[in-house]
């Protein structure tokens, strides 16, 4: 018999279930602290998409205000001479191509090129007897752009077998 003071040996099955529940809320805190962290990684990925957004928001339209600037001084000198105004209009569509090559989408020339339905919209067809059939004849709304990266398609007009 044992004394009272003493304690009794623990029985096999309570010794082996101690430590399983020891590893079992051991796996689980870090199960939890993991899941938080995931969290954590989540917020911050989508906080700093959020401010690269912002950031190239800002630089593309700070690309742009001079042109806006230009469009203003244009329009303020529409009273006084037809010619200095279109000079002027002329030079901020320049100014605003240039923009656009800057941000990576220059302005293609199509004129003379065989029609690629990858980078052309054909939106008219004309026989023209010294083109080869399928030859970009006319350029409707040029595309800007390279391979690739495409802001948008040349809308164009593309030649056609000529009847003799």
């Amino acid at each position: 018999m044992t004394e009272p003071n003493e304690k009794a040996p623990p029985e096999p099955q309570q010794a082996v279930e101690e430590p399983v529940a020891e590893q079992l809320a051991e796996l689980e805190d870090r199960w939890l602290r993991a899941v938080a962290e995931l969290d954590n990684l989540r917020k911050r990925v989508a906080r700093d998409m959020e401010r690269q957004r912002i950031d190239e928001r800002m630089r593309v339209a700070g690309e742009w205000l001079p042109v806006v600037d230009n469009l203003e001084l244009a329009l303020k000198h529409a009273d006084t001479a037809a010619d200095a105004v279109i000079e002027g209009v002329r030079a901020v569509r320049d100014q605003a191509v240039g923009v656009l090559t800057r941000l990576g989408f220059p302005r293609r020339d199509d004129v003379g090129t065989r029609f690629d339905p990858a980078r052309h919209e054909a939106v008219g067809t004309v026989a023209v007897p010294d083109a080869d059939p399928g030859t970009v004849v006319e350029v409707v709304r040029p595309g800007y752009g390279e391979d690739g990266k495409q802001l948008r398609p040349a809308a164009v007009v593309v030649s056609t077998k000529a009847d003799e």
